[in-house]
Order: C-alpha cells, then sequence, then structure tokens
C-alpha cells in the first residue's frame, strides 16, 4: 500500500501496538529487478511488516543524476507495493531515509550487503531504540546499472 509520509508514522505506531515486528529499508528501486526481489523477500523474513522508503524524484536526481529516476516516483512506488512481500511504501524527499526511520521507529533496518552496518542512516538510531541492523547479500550481477547498460549496448 502506498502511504502517504502523514500517515506513515501514526500505522506504524498502529502495528507496534498490535505486536507487529516492523522491518524497514530504502532505496531509489528505479529497475525492479530479480536482485530487488530477492532482497526484499528476504528483508521481509526477517519481520511481519514491511515498510519501504522510497527516494522521490527529486531526490533520486540529487544522489545519481539528472537523467535518474528512469520511472517516475508514481510507478517506482506502485510496482514496490504490488510485491507481496511489501506491506508499506513511503516517498520521502530528503537525500536519505534518517527523518523517515525517526518517524516509522523500525524494529529491524536492512541495507543490502553493499553496506557496512557502521555507514547504514539511521543504523544508530535503531540500535539506540533496542532494534537490529542488518545487512543482506546480493545477487551477483544483478543491478539497475547493468539493466542500463544492456539497453544502450543494443
Amino acid at each position: 500500500m502506498i502511504t502517504e509520509r502523514n500517515k506513515i508514522s501514526q500505522i506504524a505506531e498502529s502495528l507496534r501496538n498490535q505486536g507487529k515486528r516492523i522491518v524497514f529499508t530504502n532505496g531509489c528501486f528505479d529497475i525492479l529487478h530479480a536482485g530487488h526481489v530477492s532482497y526484499l523477500e528476504q528483508a521481509r523474513s526477517h519481520g511481519d511488516v514491511m515498510i519501504i522508503g522510497l527516494n522521490n524524484d527529486a531526490s533520486v536526481k540529487r544522489l545519481k543524476g539528472h537523467n535518474k529516476p528512469i520511472n517516475c516516483e508514481q510507478d517506482r512506488a506502485m510496482v514496490l507495493s504490488a510485491l507481496r512481500c511489501v506491506d508499506y511504501v513511503s516517498l520521502f524527499e530528503e537525500d536519505t531515509p534518517y527523518e523517515l526511520i525517526r518517524e516509522i521507529k523500525p524494529d529491524i533496518l536492512i541495507k543490502g550487503g553493499d553496506y557496512m552496518i557502521s555507514e547504514i542512516v539511521g543504523a544508530d538510531f535503531v540500535q539506540s531504540n533496542g532494534g537490529k541492523v542488518l545487512t543482506i547479500p546480493l545477487l551477483e550481477g544483478r543491478s539497475t546499472s547493468n539493466i542500463i547498460e544492456k539497453i544502450i549496448s543494443l
């Protein structure tokens, strides 16, 4: 379900009150591929509810360049929300999801295996609140950049 930013903290609080373990991850998820799906399914297995913080278009442009994203934020959110392992998708406009993480207060914060825990934005906050921070190995050779390169080479 695509959820407005101003409602996600209330939803998270209600889920916590029901005893649900909230898993949070974030990213651009521009061209969804098998690596993303594998990662998200593994992340979801660590809790009861998966919330994704999705960089909005302006944020993606600042982080990845003026020619990104390929797919607009509404399309990226719709595709993610259609996955059975994803419960909520909430857009954020900042360059990092730190404020969103503070609003949601997830039990488990997860990023890909290309990050060290010490590099994960929000890890300090989650750990200080008794939560866990985990990394999940990425599928070899699966990336949006590889897909774009392949398309360009056709």
